[in-house]
């Protein structure tokens, strides 16, 4: 596809692209990019917060780059300290490990198996000396860490910081050194772990990352980040009555943002939708009752949805 146009269906619904020029000469120089995006197995399941990011990883599958998961079984001994006000408690290497197989199993129900490169970073983290760590902590300041908002705050209300979270985002930095990536892909919650990345890429003589950012999603509660620390997320493999009933159960000012977010409907398509709630023409319920059936029988199938429909309304009518 003329680069341009890959460039055009990369940006849809994305938050932010860094650099754009960057990503359409990298295109035009490369036929095949590196895409990576990494994620910790701090907890079993994948929800639907996480298939934003998955979908757009699928667009890149689809346009003929090489999409990297990285399982993160190293870095979540330490776990993201991203918007967090206090430091994670440690999981074992065992549970690491059980929740790092549900992670793959659960992604192939978005990416393509058979287009996916599937990684560990603990193959070359846990092979670095401490020379190797001292020389990589030596390429960023303690006053440019305390700059990023959760460690600000942290440090501003006298909460403990603890110095192996400091090395966190130089670990998800090390990962694309080591595999040389291209373009990597986060949440809007990413930036700074992503930004650190494309500097450290540099440090090592190696062209900077492209990063790509997406819209982070709300919880079913409409307020909050959607996790499963919080209560308010919905899972890929929870049963389908369970998915149905709680994409009922979101607020009306969501609806459009999950329609562009968690389904293949295309722009003109919401647009309509948005005009016909405008208009009166459609009714929110309606409208969740559509935005519950595409979600569901991406998991599991149309009849499946429609099933799910008949007994909801059976139940509310």
């Amino acid at each position: 596809m003329e680069p341009r146009e890959q460039i055009r269906l990369i940006k849809e619904n994305a938050a932010e692209i860094v650099q754009e020029e960057e990503l359409l000469e990298r295109i035009k120089n490369k036929s095949c990019l590196r895409v990576k995006f990494g994620v910790d197995p701090t907890t079993p399941d994948i929800h639907l917060g996480h298939s934003v990011v998955l979908f757009k990883l699928k667009c890149f599958q689809d346009l003929g780059h090489e999409v990297i998961l990285l399982i993160g079984d190293f870095t979540a001994r330490i776990g993201d300290p991203s918007g967090r006000i206090k430091t994670r408690k440690p999981l074992s290497v065992e549970q690491i490990k059980i929740n790092a197989k549900t992670y793959k199993e659960q992604a192939f129900k978005i990416l393509d198996p058979n287009k996916t490169k599937i990684l560990y970073n603990s193959q070359w983290l846990e092979k670095m000396n401490f020379s190797e760590v001292l020389k990589l902590s030596s390429h960023y300041t303690v006053a440019r860490m305390l700059e990023r908002d959760d460690f600000h705050l942290r440090y501003k209300n006298n909460h403990p910081i603890g110095l192996h979270e400091f090395l966190y985002p130089l670990m998800q930095a090390y990962d694309s050194v080591a595999l040389r990536c291209d373009v990597e892909m986060g949440g809007t919650d990413q930036k700074f772990n992503l930004l650190l990345g494309r500097q450290i890429q540099k440090v090592y003589g190696q062209p900077p990352q492209i990063i790509i950012t997406m819209p982070i999603l709300e919880g079913i509660d409409g307020k909050e980040k959607m996790s499963k620390s919080l209560g308010n997320y919905i899972g890929i493999t929870e049963p389908p009555h369970e998915i149905y009933g709680k994409i009922m159960s979101i607020p009306d000012e969501l609806i459009f943002k999950y329609f562009r977010l968690l389904t293949p409907i295309d722009e003109n398509e919401v647009k309509e939708k948005e005009q016909g709630l405008r208009q009166g023409k459609l009714h929110p319920m309606k409208l969740k009752e559509d935005l519950a059936k595409s979600i569901v029988s991406l998991y599991y199938s149309k009849d499946v949805a429609e099933r799910e429909a008949l007994k909801f309304n059976y139940i509310f009518k």
